[in-house]
């Protein structure tokens, strides 16, 4: 098999990064972790971000078989509903996206949520098949009980487990989120080999670096990752993990962005007028 075609997308808005994946020798192709634009200010979304993903798909003269989630995310709306209208692309996810639909869908009044809204839900080691590659799915929870990483060939797309190795790990204070089990998903993913190449879900600059980058190795985070790197022991990596996640802010689109993907990416349902909400819980200080 030959080594796939990968195209990144990095959207500053929501520092997040969306990944065209293709086996030129058939044409076949996925796309991973797809931005739909929202201004929260306006509640108005856009296709921006997906059109540019599909407009590359079709000069490359490709056919988008599968759009995969690496979770649930809680910074950007998902465009996996749109591409999946566009393209007739299958939508899925790993098997997690019940625990978390099950946490939020009552918080949120998604008492719409349909079987439908994905496709496949996947289980840890299962293979999904693309043109003349293979894509492995890799239950990596911690930061999410849905999280997958997605490995084809040399190349491992890691979601939100971790950043750069300057920038370290993914948070673990969300509902059914877990940083000893964190730990232990980001350790299976540095049992590889240590050119296995990484591909990063979200970029934030660390301090000192002036460009954005998502792509890295399996060595460099051994030897670099601030949070992980130099065989930190998972007790001290727990210790660590907790006590920043405590003095973090919740994401600015964390409710609207969860009711959305949720749903796979659909929006809530219309009203009679056409309108469409989404819920924001509101609780005292």
């Amino acid at each position: 098999m030959g080594a796939p075609s990968i195209t990144a997308f990095f959207d500053e808005a929501t520092n997040s990064v969306s990944y065209l994946v293709a086996d030129l020798a058939t044409g076949s192709a996925a796309i991973i972790d797809p931005v739909l634009d929202f201004d929260a200010a306006s509640g108005k979304v856009a296709t921006r971000s997906a059109d540019r993903v599909l407009a590359t798909a079709a000069e490359q003269g490709l056919q988008v078989e599968w759009v995969l989630e690496t979770h649930v995310h809680a910074d950007h709306l998902s465009a996996a509903a749109l591409i999946r209208d566009r393209t007739g692309a299958k939508v899925g996810i790993g098997q997690g996206i019940a625990d978390v639909q099950a946490v939020f869908g009552p918080m949120l009044g998604a008492n719409d949520l349909s079987d439908g809204d994905f496709d496949k839900m996947f289980a840890d080691g299962e293979t999904i098949p693309l043109g003349e590659l293979a894509i492995e799915v890799i239950a990596t929870p911690g930061h999410t009980p849905a999280c997958v990483s997605y490995r084809v060939e040399d190349a491992v797309f890691v979601g939100d487990t971790m950043f750069m190795p300057d920038y370290g790990t993914a948070r673990t204070d969300f509902p059914g989120g877990n940083a000893g089990q964190l730990y232990r998903s980001i350790q299976r993913i540095l049992s590889m080999p240590r050119e296995t190449r990484l591909f990063m879900c979200h970029d934030y600059k660390a301090p000192g670096r002036e460009q954005f980058a998502w792509e890295t190795t399996v060595g460099e985070q051994l030897d670099r990752n601030v949070h992980i790197g130099g065989g930190k022991a998972e007790d001290a990596f727990v210790e660590m993990r907790e006590g920043r996640d405590a003095t973090l802010n919740v994401p600015k689109l964390l409710y609207p962005a969860i009711q959305v993907n949720i749903r796979g990416g659909r929006l809530p349902p219309a009203e009679a007028d056409g309108s469409r909400f989404l819920r924001i819980p509101v609780s005292e200080a």
